[in-house]
């Protein structure tokens, strides 16, 4: 079976590393995983042939499309994508399209997705069967409801399967999307799409990094880096305060991070002792294993992460909406979670919020909460492919 996986990432990284877990899940499936968003420096699976669209991004405030490359006009670079995405279809000739978040969210990028949902309608392609991958809980939209009935009409016209990556005791979907009854095609909760550590990897993991048995380290964490500058800082100088004796600090500030913060903090932290800082990490999960506490931005990975890894952890919700917050404060009444706010970020919180962590031990509750959301998205796909 061929699929073509469509995934735009604008600001962060979830979304990538989400739909990395899908196509790896679909590890006897041919995936051609059609990105739109700089690449993290992360390996693929040997199923997985990556394309490179050119890149798009948003800032923070997702105030309209941005080139990645500075020296490009917006409207070449969309009208380049359009006819790259255009032959990759006349190329390949897919089973399934399988559209990251579109059409609840990812508007902007109708110009290249729409032309050929429209083609697979009119039987260009062939029987393609066409599925959304959607996240646990969407952005709030001040709208009237324009938002919501506009997906229902895309889905219900292109639209095959919907696939929502979530525990329906955690999260469903009509908890922030009104319109669900008039969704019409077959809709699958999959458990939530979660990366996994390796098994009894610690001490690999502190040998290559140089980590002592009787020492401590802490990881911080700023996700993609384009928000979470303030944690970070805010972190640093919590720790620098402490002074923990027989802890190291691993800051993590994000590929994304601004070149200058990132230059700062690195200025910041060599009159620190045991502060190391780097902008990314492929081996994340892993690294949470080798860790013993955890201070991050809430996005869906991280949380997962939390999850698979039961690392003692704070996080600091992106505020420019609800999703974050939401889902983090949901997990919390699963597992011990500290919820960060504007307040907390401050030398004398932090100070406290670290101390706190480093003596909390992980946990060994049972959540029962699914993470196989991987496994049982490549099932559902493989399924309505094979039918």
């Amino acid at each position: 079976m061929k699929i073509i996986q469509y995934c735009q990432h604008v600001l962060g990284m979830g979304h990538f590393f989400r739909s990395l877990e899908i196509s790896r899940a679909l590890e006897d499936e041919q995936v051609i995983f059609v990105a739109g968003g700089p690449r993290p420096e992360q390996e693929l699976p040997e199923n997985v042939d990556y394309f490179q669209l050119p890149g798009l991004c948003m800032n923070e405030n997702f105030g309209g499309l941005i080139p990645t490359d500075e020296e490009r006009s917006l409207d070449e670079v969309k009208e380049e994508r359009t006819e790259t995405l255009k032959k990759i279809f006349d190329q390949e000739n897919p089973d399934i399209f399988l559209i990251e978040l579109f059409p609840f969210g990812r508007k902007a990028f109708r110009f290249e997705l729409l032309p050929i949902l429209d083609a697979i309608k009119e039987g260009k392609y062939g029987d393609v069967k066409v599925v959304c991958s959607l996240r646990d809980i969407l952005v709030e939209r001040d709208d009237d409801g324009k938002h919501e009935n506009r997906c229902v009409k895309y889905l219900n016209k292109y639209f095959d399967l919907l696939l929502i990556h979530s525990d329906p005791k955690i999260a469903k979907l009509d908890e922030t999307f009104s319109v669900i009854d008039d969704i019409s095609i077959p809709l699958i909760y999959t458990g939530f799409a979660a990366r996994k550590p390796r098994i009894n990897v610690r001490s690999e993991i502190r040998k290559k990094r140089g980590i002592a048995d009787d020492v401590n380290l802490m990881v911080a964490s700023a996700g993609g880096g384009k928000v979470g500058g303030s944690l970070l800082d805010a972190i640093l100088g919590g720790y620098a305060k402490l002074r923990p004796k027989k802890t190291e600090l691993l800051i993590l500030t994000g590929p994304f991070l601004d070149q200058h913060f990132f230059d700062e903090l690195v200025n910041k932290a060599a009159t620190i002792s045991g502060v190391t800082i780097e902008k990314f990490a492929p081996d994340f999960t892993d690294l949470l294993m080798g860790a013993d506490c955890m201070i991050s931005m809430a996005g869906y990975n991280t949380c997962m992460d939390i999850l698979t890894t039961s690392i003692p952890s704070a996080v600091f919700p992106f505020a420019q909406n609800h999703e974050q917050r939401m889902r983090a404060e949901k997990l919390a009444k699963y597992i011990p979670l500290k919820i960060l706010n504007n307040e907390d970020l401050n030398v004398s919180d932090m100070k406290n919020i670290i101390e706190d962590l480093l003596a909390q031990g992980r946990t060994t509750a049972v959540h029962n909460i699914n993470l196989d959301g991987g496994l049982d998205s490549a099932r559902a796909i493989q399924k309505i492919g094979n039918n």
